[in-house]
């Protein structure tokens, strides 16, 4: 992309906008514009794409720089139609070379590091930099059992790992030739209309000198491989824990160490207990004879059956807490309660004489359980 157009008049915002500004000028912009609500209309699809054009740019922090100091972006770092050219370690406009009036070509600072800032070039031969292999992300899902107790899984990953036959090098063994693209001065030229830019060589790195590919990694300095990986999953851990195993992402190049890999949990749910951080949260009915005279009944928990008492008179959706019943969580050293809600069921009605026994209940009893609702129509 390579444009002397002013991004900031497309959007319609000042120079001086917050990301914000322009973001939401773009949205604004884009629906107005959009092909498919304009369908039919070049005019309309020229200037959404101009709209697009122009939040690449100014929503980047990067380019807005260059932008705003050059007045242009390009991905290459110049205006589209430039040419490259080997050897010339300079830079000029219209004939004179401009590189003896910031220090020369090995000088530091000057025009052409200031233009390396963005374009992310490299001066004076020097060589690739060794990079950190990237990291890798994997989703594992347990069930609620390996979660709250803690599991140890066997994961099988696939990653890059550095080539054993050239070390990562990407190289074959054997000595170094001139570099034919930059004829051996590890920079080439490229050119934007009557400027002339130094840049480092890409086929060489920058170094001069090049030397035959790798076989066995066709020059890449690594390969796929699978590797099965032993991850150790923490008591406690829940949806969206996020594990990482050091060393265990792409390797590295020239040498760097490898990157990591970060394993996302995502528990399956349980049949019978929820949730919520800490605490395990069960549904347990009760009959209507424990709910009014009062009970002791056993409730499933996570370590086993336990003990509760309810108390004469409990109603439905009634909760009641068994502590130290729930998670454990390893990095605070506590336990999370058990949350017991109770549900009461109705009597199963098969006889004469628990239909008889029912009424004499209802003439006991007459309050009507639903008498508050009206008082709140």
């Amino acid at each position: 992309m390579a444009s002397n157009k002013d991004y900031y008049q497309s959007l319609g915002v000042k120079r001086d906008a917050s990301t914000d500004e322009i973001r939401k000028a773009y949205r604004r912009l884009a629906r107005k514009y959009h092909p498919d609500l304009n369908p039919g209309d070049k005019a309309s699809e020229e200037k959404f794409k101009q709209v697009q054009e122009a939040y690449d740019v100014l929503s980047d922090a990067k380019k807005r720089k260059m932008f705003d100091q050059f007045g242009f972006y390009s991905e290459s770092g110049f205006p589209a139609g430039g040419e490259q050219h080997p050897g010339n370690a300079g830079f000029g406009f219209g004939g004179f070379d401009f590189s003896e009036s910031f220090g020369g070509a090995g000088a530091q600072g000057g025009f052409g590091d200031l233009f390396s800032q963005f374009f992310g070039q490299r001066r004076g031969g020097h060589q690739p930099a060794p990079e950190k292999g990237a990291d890798l992300e994997y989703a594992l899902q347990i069930d609620f059992w390996q979660a709250i107790r803690g599991t140890q899984v066997r994961l099988s990953v696939q990653r890059l790992e550095s080539c054993g036959a050239c070390h990562g090098s990407g190289h074959a063994g054997g000595a170094s030739s001139t570099c034919p693209h930059c004829r051996g001065t590890g920079q080439v030229t490229q050119m934007a209309g009557a400027m002339k830019f130094s840049l480092a060589c890409q086929r060489c790195g920058g170094s001069g000198k090049t030397r035959s590919a790798c076989g066995a990694c066709n020059g890449e300095g690594h390969r796929l491989a699978g590797e099965v990986v032993e991850v150790r999953i923490p008591p406690g851990a829940a949806t969206g824990s996020r594990l990482r195993v050091a060393g265990k992402g792409n390797a590295g190049t020239m040498g760097a160490p490898p990157g990591d890999l970060y394993i996302t949990v995502k528990v399956e749910p349980h049949a019978l207990f929820a949730r919520e951080g800490e605490d395990v949260m069960i549904t347990v009915p009760v009959s209507v004879a424990e709910a009014g005279l009062g009970a002791k009944i056993e409730v499933p928990t996570v370590d086993g059956r336990a003990l509760l008492k309810i108390p004469q008179g409990t109603q439905t959706g009634q909760k009641f807490r068994l502590r130290e019943k729930g998670i454990f969580n390893a990095r605070k050293n506590t336990r999370g309660d058990q949350i017991v809600e109770i549900v009461i069921t109705a009597p199963d009605v098969r006889d004469e004489r628990m239909r008889e026994l029912l009424k004499q209940l209802a003439q006991i009893d007459p309050r009507d359980p639903r008498a508050e609702l009206w008082g709140k129509v």
